[in-house]
């Protein structure tokens, strides 16, 4: 049995080195400008996180050695190389008994569309596996535990995937139909992350974080729910679970994004700063722009894609949503 990671980034080397024990056979691919000389000869890398792979991994830049005799193939690239990289598949070809499973949470520029939505746009013939969840990369990497969904249309596989993938005491789980909802749990979460962040910077309280995180997860739930999604996914291990891990802690990526924010820094400068994807900061702007084609108010989403993309001020952010039109709490 082996599996195929598309993607040497902090998550794809965290889910080489934890899914290793499931596997036969374990391989690495990457662009070669992403692949350092030490991944590809000693295993081991300090960037973009510190691990430590083991030894039978694979590390390729050839994506046709890489996923022709793979049973697993995992995608932990960035939103905005998805379809590109699923492009590269098609033309090598999949078979049908090989899972191909996304693991990136964000919404493509400009198209809107979601993760499974583009692959299966270049892949007709593949039902994509989703895996979401509380999964900070650097606490799994210690062994910590934590629980995610595994959502497919062809519920079978979503099955499959769940039995191949979890690691006993450290990696539960569980097997979830609604694609649409997992997806957009996911990706949504990202943008109350980023105001979480922003929040925190600027010493607003826990008062404050509790209500922007409550009317942030409103916001994630009206607009998931008009796109299709059921309402109890966004309340499990994709929705409201990984937006308590992700709202509450400086190891992600987005939370960071939104201390910077907060302490009056430029995007441009956030982003090299970071070295790494944030993909709340792409996902504000598409979510703002689904949500005024659905005719559905989002504040929380509105003031992070301002913070990101105008030169408004941390004070004048908060002012705008203490300030707004007093409404009935059920109001959308």
């Amino acid at each position: 049995m082996k599996l195929t990671v598309l993607g040497p980034g902090c998550w794809g080397l965290t889910l080489a080195k934890l899914l290793a024990p499931n596997f036969d056979r374990v391989c690495v691919w990457g662009r070669k400008q992403d692949i350092s000389d030490e991944l590809r000869n000693e295993k081991k890398t300090t960037k973009p996180v510190a691990v430590e792979l083991d030894p039978k991994t694979e590390i390729s830049s050839d994506l046709k050695e890489a996923i022709s005799d793979a049973d697993y193939i995992l995608m932990v690239i960035a939103t905005s190389g998805i379809r590109a990289v699923s492009k590269q598949i098609a033309e090598i070809g999949l078979r049908d008994e090989q899972i191909l499973v996304n693991t990136s949470k964000g919404l493509e520029l400009p198209s809107l569309m979601r993760m499974s939505e583009v692959i299966k746009q270049e892949l007709p013939n593949v039902s994509p596996v989703i895996l979401s969840g509380p999964t900070l990369a650097k606490e799994v990497l210690m062994g910590l535990p934590t629980a995610a969904s595994v959502a497919c249309e062809d519920m079978d596989k979503a099955l499959k995937a769940q039995k191949q993938l979890n690691v006993a005491r450290k990696f539960r789980l569980y097997a979830n139909a609604d694609v649409i909802g997992v997806e957009l749990g996911g990706s949504l979460k990202n943008v109350i992350a980023i105001a979480s962040g922003f929040a925190g910077e600027m010493g607003l309280g826990d008062n404050a974080r509790g209500a922007l995180l409550t009317r942030g997860m409103a916001e994630v739930v009206r607009v998931s729910v008009a796109l299709g999604a059921k309402p109890e996914t966004l309340y499990g291990l994709s929705g409201m679970g990984d937006l308590i891990a992700t709202c509450s802690s400086p190891l992600s990526r987005n939370y960071t994004v939104g201390s910077m924010l907060g302490k009056g820094k430029k995007i441009d400068d956030i982003l090299k700063e970071l070295g790494s994807v944030a993909e709340g900061v792409k996902t504000s702007k598409a979510v703002c722009e689904l949500a005024k084609k659905l005719g559905i108010e989002t504040p929380v989403s509105n003031a992070i894609y301002e913070a990101v993309y105008t030169d408004i001020t941390p004070k004048e952010i908060l002012e705008k949503l203490m300030n707004r039109k007093l409404k009935r709490e059920e109001e959308r």
